[in-house]
């Protein structure tokens, strides 16, 4: 059994994931803005660096996976505040755990999306996030369209961990991905019920072979597959969870 750490665990695919590894007997040491063993506001640096100190005093400094779920969705918050959260509140995060996660040869998986692979790129607002710096990224984001800043930042997540994999493992930590579609989750219900986005929602669920979205069921199970000695191989991929979404609509891209 293993000392697990995971952010957004308190509710959708977070608290699904938490009962999963809860069942499997491993130790788990939760964040989140409520109802978790550490209260913190990935969004701040203050609430990064007070989450990072906890978490290494809870675990010893020894970590066996991680994986940060904390984020907010397009189209339901502040354009700023995704940033802020899904970015830099996920890699701050790795990149304070590393030397936790390499005394146990740990595991990471993060929380893409399938989104990250649509049309719509701005090179600026990726470089801004890949650079590190928060404040010019926070910048830039006010020239972005409104709605896209959740797809571009979860593509420069992706980009982040693809450029990372080889540091990692030579860490001895292996780091993966998974990107979902739209999941049943208290996040995306507003989008299905929005007269802004219902319409949009559904014109995706009709062209997604499945034609329904996902149950947290079905990603938090995927992610346990990734975190697993199963998945020993797998290393800095990005695993779609999406229906066969992207399979259809990008059908000669790999």
């Amino acid at each position: 059994m293993g000392t697990y750490v995971l952010t957004g665990s308190a509710s959708g695919i977070g608290a699904c994931l938490k009962s999963m590894l809860e069942k499997a007997g491993h130790t788990l040491v939760t964040v989140d803005l409520k109802n978790a063993d550490i209260i913190a506001d990935l969004a701040t640096a203050d609430g990064r660096r007070a989450a990072i100190a906890a978490i290494l005093a809870r675990t010893s400094g020894a970590i066996d996976g991680f994986v940060p779920l904390a984020g907010l969705g397009g189209g339901v918050a502040q354009d700023e505040l995704i940033t802020r959260l899904n970015y830099f509140g996920t890699v701050e995060l790795v990149e304070g755990l590393r030397d936790a996660l390499a005394k146990n040869n740990g595991r990471v998986v993060l929380l893409c999306s399938h989104s990250a692979a649509m049309d719509y790129q701005d090179d600026e607002f990726i470089d801004c996030l890949l650079s590190g710096d928060e404040d010019r990224a926070v910048a830039r984001a006010a020239d972005v369209a409104p709605g896209s800043h959740y797809m571009i930042a979860k593509r420069a997540l992706a980009f982040w961990m693809r450029r990372h994999a080889m540091d990692f493992a030579r860490a001895g930590i292996r780091i993966n991905a998974v990107a979902p579609g739209p999941i049943n989750t208290p996040m995306t219900k507003p989008l299905f019920e929005s007269d802004d986005y219902a319409a949009l929602m559904q014109a995706m669920m009709d062209i997604t072979p499945q034609q329904r979205p996902g149950e947290v069921e079905e990603v938090a199970g995927c992610i346990m597959f990734l975190l697993s000695d199963t998945a020993s191989y797998v290393h800095g991929a990005v695993l779609f969870i999406d229906g066969g979404y992207d399979a259809h609509a990008r059908q000669d891209h790999v």
